[in-house]
């Protein structure tokens, strides 16, 4: 009886380790209705909007963003101070647990610095967020035509 015990014991963990993977990839953050700004005369910089979904039961922590189509990404936020508009780079960003962080013109964005080649409106641009204690989070940016 014990040996039955224990092989049903073994069997159930065995299939909850096969099914965490599952749960934790259904439980993964999200980037949705992603743009980038295009700026209408060439600039060595533009800036990236989006929502980033989590419908996770604990909160997800963001602590870097990168991109192949630019040399550098940077988690930015824009303060008006003194009645002056000011930019500085955070060094993290937490989406509640079940809620939502809007990265938005005015406040929180994505510097992007240095395009690798020039931007085109519709173009579809790749961004991974990197994730405190490991993990990425992909997304995609949709390049917008000024006033689109």
């Amino acid at each position: 009886m014990a040996a039955i015990r224990a092989f049903a014991a073994m069997v159930l963990t065995c299939a909850a380790l096969v099914a965490m993977p599952a749960c934790a990839r259904e439980c993964a953050p999200t980037l949705r209705d992603g743009w980038v700004r295009l700026l209408p005369v060439a600039m060595p910089m533009t800036a990236g909007f989006g929502r980033i979904e989590n419908r996770c039961p604990t909160p997800v922590t963001i602590v870097g963003a990168s991109s192949t189509a630019f040399g550098d990404v940077s988690l930015h936020e824009t303060r008006v101070v003194d009645g002056v508009s000011r930019m500085r780079g955070v060094s993290e960003l937490i989406v509640p647990a079940n809620g939502t962080m809007t990265l938005e013109p005015g406040g929180l964005h994505l510097m992007l610095m240095q395009p690798r080649a020039p931007l085109q409106a519709g173009s579809r641009i790749e961004i991974d967020f990197a994730l405190e204690g490991g993990g990425t989070l992909r997304g995609e940016l949709i390049v917008r035509a000024p006033g689109g």
